[in-house]
């Protein structure tokens, strides 16, 4: 009797620890640059968005900014893959026309003005894969330096003269994207 129960309570734990393990899930860390998203109107209970991106939030961690998104390169602006930026309905980047839809959104840093670029392809990792043929509308953009400096790259919406302004800022670099419909 003593080596039955024995075997039956190894039984049970072997079968409590195989059945732990297989519903265990192997779970990552959190992201270093973690994803954010910003809209306008930035209200959730305004279901009538004129645009929203999603991006990654890199940190600078004491580092340069021309270090992360040098000077005159593509720049997937932000960190990982670049961000996705939807129009919920037709609006223009400068002279250019963008029809409603999701696009990608890459930006060349330089020292007084970013050209700000979106282009057609999606599910892009950084800027490696960029293609300037699938670049739907590009802007040049003056840029502004001010004191107090964001640790974390961030963009937040505004709203503007017929439209809204999107606001990119990391370090004491800020350029303004105007979105007009």
């Amino acid at each position: 009797m003593k080596k039955s129960t024995f075997i039956t309570a190894i039984a049970l734990t072997l079968i409590t620890f195989l059945s732990f393990n297989l519903s265990a899930q192997n779970f990552k860390g959190l992201d270093k640059s973690p994803m954010d998203a910003a809209s306008f109107p930035a209200d959730y209970k305004n279901s009538d968005k004129l645009i929203k991106i999603t991006y990654g939030r890199p940190q600078l961690k004491e580092r340069a900014l021309e270090e992360l998104a040098p000077k005159g390169k593509v720049w997937r602006t932000g960190a990982n893959e670049a961000p996705e930026i939807t129009l919920y309905t037709d609006m223009m980047l400068g002279k250019n026309k963008v029809a409603a839809g999701t696009y990608s959104l890459f930006t060349i840093p330089g020292d007084s003005e970013w050209t700000v670029i979106i282009s057609k392809d999606l599910n892009v990792w950084g800027s490696y894969f960029y293609k300037e043929e699938n670049d739907v509308a590009r802007l040049n953009v003056p840029v502004t330096n001010v004191k107090d400096s964001l640790e974390a790259f961030s963009i937040a919406f505004e709203k503007a003269e017929n439209g809204t302004d999107m606001h990119l800022g990391w370090g004491t670099t800020r350029i303004t994207v105007p979105f007009t419909k």
